[in-house]
């Protein structure tokens, strides 16, 4: 039912921002004006560049995750690591309504690392500060920017998205000390134990095992390691975004390339849809159109063609980069297209059980 749900969620979401970016008659007809316009020769140096960055976003991104497997006494090579993640981060970016997320543990459990369900833990403890990073960013960027000329959504947005990262900081700092309580607490709020008795039992076990992957919150020292690793995974990212701005002479600052990057991080954080289509478009529009000065809902001026090339533009070499990366991940011999299929479901019963003991 979970699933069913997510998926519908996920649909909804490719159905709703492909209308609100999809051009009419007359807007395909701006945009291929704008596309035509583009001199190849003039983007090659930002598109090298723009290259040579998300290589520092890969790296970072893939690297940082020994520092929250360290605390469970897991150590990944950095060969496999980077296999696993590459892989990882290709089905995030296929696979609608957050599947992908799965599929890292998934992998961690068949190279026999440790179980899945704690390795779940340590993503959930990324996804949450990767979270609360970027919505700081957009909270302060949106903040500095407020004026009468503001759009009405930016400071609900940026509070909104605050306030929930906000919170699931505040679970997981709770559940690393006081697990039990926490997810008893938690559990009782959906009344699954009232009505579904067994399977908020089922639940609270799982819970608890993945608690094991928030162990990084005791050890000062990966934590401190992991933030400095995301920070410049989020720099990088954000200077991408600003280099790429160049190259399709959009008048952006750096600001507003992070704050930009910010907000479309935000937003497909929400159940995806498959390959973040229209919702990759729709996000980077709005962030373009709080520095940009134009209006989403008027597609028929230059600057909204030249935006959403540069949306289109990014969305496919995000494509292209994440899945060229899967598939040498792939090729590699720490994982299998066997593994990354059978890696869909990573917490069956007994999971636990069957994980070998953790590779040095």
């Amino acid at each position: 039912m979970r699933l069913a749900i997510n998926l519908l969620l996920s649909l909804g979401m490719l159905a709703l921002c492909t209308w609100l970016v999809w051009p009419d008659g007359d807007e395909r007809r701006q945009l291929a004006l704008t596309i035509g316009q583009l001199n190849w020769a003039d983007l090659a140096p930002y598109l090298t560049a723009y290259l040579g960055l998300q290589i520092v976003v890969h790296l970072c991104r893939s690297l940082r995750w020994n520092h929250l497997l360290a605390p469970l006494g897991v150590q990944v090579p950095a060969g496999p690591l980077l296999a696993i993640s590459s892989v990882g981060f290709m089905a995030i970016l296929a696979l609608p309504a957050r599947l992908g997320e799965f599929v890292r543990p998934g992998l961690l459990r068949k190279g026999g690392y440790t179980s899945a369900a704690a390795a779940l833990g340590t993503v959930a403890v990324e996804r949450i500060v990767d979270g609360l990073i970027i919505s700081v960013l957009v909270f302060s960027a949106f903040f500095a920017h407020r004026g009468p000329g503001a759009p009405g959504w930016m400071m609900p947005t940026a509070y909104g998205a605050l306030s929930v990262f906000s919170v699931f900081m505040v679970f997981l700092v709770f559940a690393m000390r006081r697990p039990e309580p926490t997810v008893r607490f938690c559990l009782a709020l959906t009344l699954l134990p009232r009505f579904a008795p067994r399977i908020a039992t089922l639940i609270e076990h799982k819970l608890l095992d993945m608690i094991r992957g928030f162990a990084v919150l005791k050890d000062v020292r990966r934590l401190s390691a992991f933030l400095v690793w995301s920070l410049a995974y989020w720099g990088a990212n954000g200077l991408g975004v600003w280099v790429l701005a160049r190259a399709f002479h959009l008048d952006l600052t750096v600001v507003g390339a992070f704050a930009t990057m910010g907000l479309l991080g935000v937003g497909i954080s929400l159940p995806n849809s498959p390959g973040l289509v229209g919702q990759f478009q729709w996000f980077t529009l709005l962030g373009l159109s709080v520095y940009l000065g134009f209006d989403v809902a008027d597609k028929h001026t230059a600057i909204y063609a030249q935006a959403l090339t540069f949306a289109i533009a990014q969305h496919l070499l995000q494509v292209f980069w994440y899945v060229a990366m899967g598939g040498l991940g792939l090729a590699t011999p720490w994982v299998s297209f066997h593994d990354l299929w059978s890696s869909r479901s990573v917490a069956p019963d007994g999971d636990a059980e069957t994980v070998p003991p953790a590779r040095a």
